[in-house]
């Protein structure tokens, strides 16, 4: 009896001691979570599995892949040679700098990579015990189940370990918090007004979405079309982190719907139609001179509904770059110069869009990539009203309540961080495989 009270309490001390290990409350473990919240963009840490919204893909996902796996340890190991470099007495002052600036971006990933090697033994000793516990009596029974409850918790330690350790991976877009301009067209070379129709429920589906992220919403340029549809429109889109949000809504948008009123409508007879979205940063140190001779400078009279002399005047303005051929127009307001600054707000987005070049064209935000043909074949997301769903080609994403989704509310903007979350996937592993493969690490220079 004397003997199994030994072994009890020896339990408990080992188990009290690997708790004190795991639990993420000492000094260092706070000293690492203070660098990591800091060092690491949008990246929290705090010991407990962060809520998880439903999704197609997780990042996370991707700490099991062969080349995250490669490229982890080649970085853990340009890091362990940046530590040995930095002892070394005789090194220059500005290769000493390099190293330290080198060392100061991987650490938050080093210390993440050790403590997740930690906490998987830690994992592995919990294991032993409760494998040493089977079949233990009454009294150890409490004990069991001690090490069942830290077991699951070591284990969703680790899960958030790894999760954000591959996040912090992934290659930030300098443009994610930029402002942008969006443009809606409707098709040119099917469904007639049900392209227009689709056109003014996207603009307002995107009206709805920036109310819902509290973003500003600034109407530069509305041409309606016949039977309440619309033609195109442009509108700035202005909050936090609006382009990282919208970049991937640029492309051609289909619709499948049975029309209103007609013939169709009484037959019952699915008509099919597409719409496009372009969606143009507008970073906010914006340096790009226009020269005023490279411009041509048009008034026309608005067109569409008029009203308030609106349409009786020429004050619609387009501006024309003679060099690129980029055209902007504007005729939301009843002032010239008020539609003349906003043509020119419109061309200068447009002009540092093609100014980007190859680097917008790899990231696939290319107007005339966006554009396309404006086909059925082009699509990225298809809006059937027929069967109540949305559908995104690129990631297979499934949303129902087809009403409640063009709202732009909770709807659009799951489907929307699947798409993300998707694009960094394949973002992060276009990295590893590009860089990581046969580099040598060990020797940066």
């Amino acid at each position: 009896m004397l003997k199994c009270g030994d072994m009890l309490v020896s339990r408990w001390l080992r188990l009290r001691s690997l708790c004190n290990r795991v639990c993420p409350h000492t000094r260092r473990e706070e000293r690492k979570g203070l660098l990591w919240r800091r060092t690491l963009i949008g990246h929290q840490f705090t010991g407990t599995l962060a809520s998880s919204r439903p999704c197609h893909s997780d990042v996370g996902d991707l700490y099991q892949n062969e080349c995250i796996q490669r490229y982890l340890q080649q970085l853990m190991q340009e890091y362990r040679y940046i530590c040995q470099r930095l002892e070394l007495p005789h090194i220059s002052e500005a290769d000493r700098r390099a190293l330290i600036k080198k060392h100061t971006e991987l650490l938050p990933l080093a210390d993440v990579f050790t403590d997740i090697e930690e906490a998987l033994k830690d994992q592995q000793e919990v294991s032993s015990l409760l494998l040493g516990s089977v079949g233990a009596k009454d009294e150890d029974k409490q004990l069991t189940e001690l090490l069942k409850e830290e077991e699951a918790q070591i284990s969703c330690k680790v899960l958030t370990l790894r999760k954000n350790l591959v996040k912090a991976l992934v290659p930030i877009d300098p443009l994610d918090s930029s402002n942008v301009l969006l443009e809606v067209m409707a098709g040119r070379t099917t469904g007639g007004d049900i392209c227009q129709q689709f056109t003014r429920e996207m603009f307002d589906m995107y009206r709805g979405y920036a109310w819902f992220k509290n973003w500003d919403f600034e109407v530069y340029n509305y041409t309606p079309a016949e039977y309440g549809g619309l033609h195109h429109a442009a509108v700035r889109i202005a909050g936090i982190d609006v382009y990282k949000h919208l970049k991937h809504e640029g492309g051609t948008h289909r619709v499948q719907r049975i029309p209103e009123v007609g013939l169709s409508s009484r037959m019952q007879r699915i008509h099919t139609g597409t719409m496009t979205v372009i969606v143009l940063p507008q970073p906010v140190e914006l340096d790009l001179h226009i020269d005023p001779k490279d411009l041509r400078i048009d008034t026309f009279r608005s067109r569409g509904a008029g009203g308030q002399s609106v349409n009786t005047t020429d004050s619609a303005v387009r501006v024309v770059h003679l060099p690129t051929g980029t055209v902007a127009e504007c005729q939301q307001s009843r002032s010239q110069l008020q539609n003349r600054d906003t043509a020119m707000r419109m061309l200068r987005a447009r002009l540092y869009q093609s100014m980007m070049g190859e680097e917008i064209k790899h990231r696939q935000t290319v107007r005339k990539q966006q554009v396309g043909e404006r086909s059925q074949s082009d699509r990225i997301r298809t809006y059937n009203f027929s069967q109540d769903r949305v559908t995104d080609h690129r990631t297979g994403h499934v949303a129902r309540d087809i009403k409640e989704f063009m709202r732009g509310g909770g709807a659009l903007d799951n489907l929307i961080s699947d798409v993300l979350e998707n694009e960094e996937k394949q973002a992060l592993l276009e990295l590893v495989e590009n860089r990581g493969n046969g580099r040598d690490l060990t020797n940066p220079d």
